[in-house]
């Protein structure tokens, strides 16, 4: 743990909030919503799922209730940080045609809030990086993804109960947040190891009722942090397999996924780096105006490789191989690294659950 670490007892909570409420941020936290945890507003630590734990295996997910104390005892549910950043749906611009038959385009990014994110775990921080990469870190930034992510404040927190789907061991992005966060958190019955990795985050935990953290809370934080790493089952044979993939684009695995795969987008919905994307215009019925929209798609439809009244990816086997091979092959070309960041959430909301490790232990064999 981080030296200047400092504990926080679970009593006095509500004082991180109430911080960063002062601090001009929306809190958006996990909640239970819907029979699964999603991000949304909150006010207090009773929003909270105090006691949650959830069960997930392939093509499986459900939450339990214990009596147990604490509100980050679970692994992670169907959002990540993709909503709050790269939004479903933007309108880029609109375009309308005045009086004397020329046409006027405006347009300009959302004016966007300030918001606290508690709760981020490491697989999304890693997979914020990505995107940081490919809508930020460009010679052409996206402004509407640059608002966004500009205007937040994240919370981390270090994940100590793992899913049967989760592998971010053998990724290098997990358990333990090591970047990209504000503060972070590591759990305890009694409270939270608290610090700070950034100049805002040291302005909010200055202002928390804390003391020093002792070498046996210490101690007992990184000891559930290296037992969540050893509990994870799953992993993947290895962090690039951009040559092996490629080699191997005629396998016949290809065929037996495709047989059970519905091309039915949940994988590429839930994925916490996908970005594909589909471009629409609404016009208006007296046709005097279009307003022009990026809406999330996925490589898995027809139109995503329709061009020019040709469908370059016709099936499921190449559409599924399209995904695979850009996820974990050539993502390492665009961005250092693998698109990949171990969350599992892939396999829990596959509805026939298809399982991207056992895929790729398969195909690279």
């Amino acid at each position: 743990m981080a030296e200047r670490t400092q504990f926080l007892p679970r009593g006095d909570f509500c004082h991180l909030l109430s911080a960063l409420t002062s601090a001009g941020y929306r809190c958006v936290g996990p909640r239970v919503r819907d029979g699964a945890i999603v991000y949304e507003p909150i006010a207090s630590a009773e929003n909270l799922p105090r006691g949650v734990h959830d069960r997930q295996a392939p093509g499986e997910y459900r939450l339990e209730q214990t009596a147990e104390p604490r509100f980050f005892a679970w692994a992670n549910g169907p959002q990540a940080l993709r909503p709050l950043t790269f939004a479903g749906r933007d309108k880029l611009w609109a375009a309308e045609r005045r009086a004397d038959g020329s046409v006027e385009f405006t347009g300009e990014p959302p004016q966007a809030e300030s918001v606290a994110v508690i709760g981020v775990r490491a697989c999304d921080l890693a997979a914020l990086y990505v995107y940081d990469r490919h809508f930020m870190q460009t010679e052409h930034p996206d402004p509407w993804y640059t608002a966004r992510r500009q205007n937040l404040f994240l919370v981390a927190v270090h994940c100590t109960h793992p899913s049967l789907n989760c592998f971010c061991a053998s990724t290098g992005d997990g358990p333990r947040a090591t970047y990209g966060y504000d503060l972070a958190l590591s759990e305890l019955d009694e409270g939270f190891l608290i610090e700070a990795r950034s100049a805002k985050g040291e302005q909010v935990l200055a202002a928390l009722p804390v003391r020093e953290t002792s070498a046996q809370e210490t101690e007992m934080a990184d000891r559930e942090i290296e037992s969540a790493a050893q509990k994870q089952v799953k992993s993947v044979p290895s962090r690039n397999l951009r040559d092996v993939l490629f080699a191997r684009l005629d396998h016949p695995r290809w065929n037996e996924v495709a047989q059970r795969c519905l091309s039915c987008t949940n994988c590429t919905l839930v994925c916490p780096t996908c970005f594909c994307h589909d471009e629409t215009e609404v016009p208006s019925l007296d046709g005097r105006r279009s307003e022009h929209y990026r809406e999330w798609g996925s490589c898995f439809t027809q139109s995503h490789s329709h061009i020019h009244g040709i469908t370059i990816r016709a099936d499921t086997r190449t559409r599924y191989r399209q995904w695979l091979t850009h996820k974990v092959g050539s993502w390492h070309d665009q961005f250092g690294r693998s698109g990949c960041v171990g969350c599992g959430r892939c396999i829990t909301w596959c509805p026939v659950g298809i399982d991207i490790t056992e895929e790729l232990a398969v195909i690279c064999r």
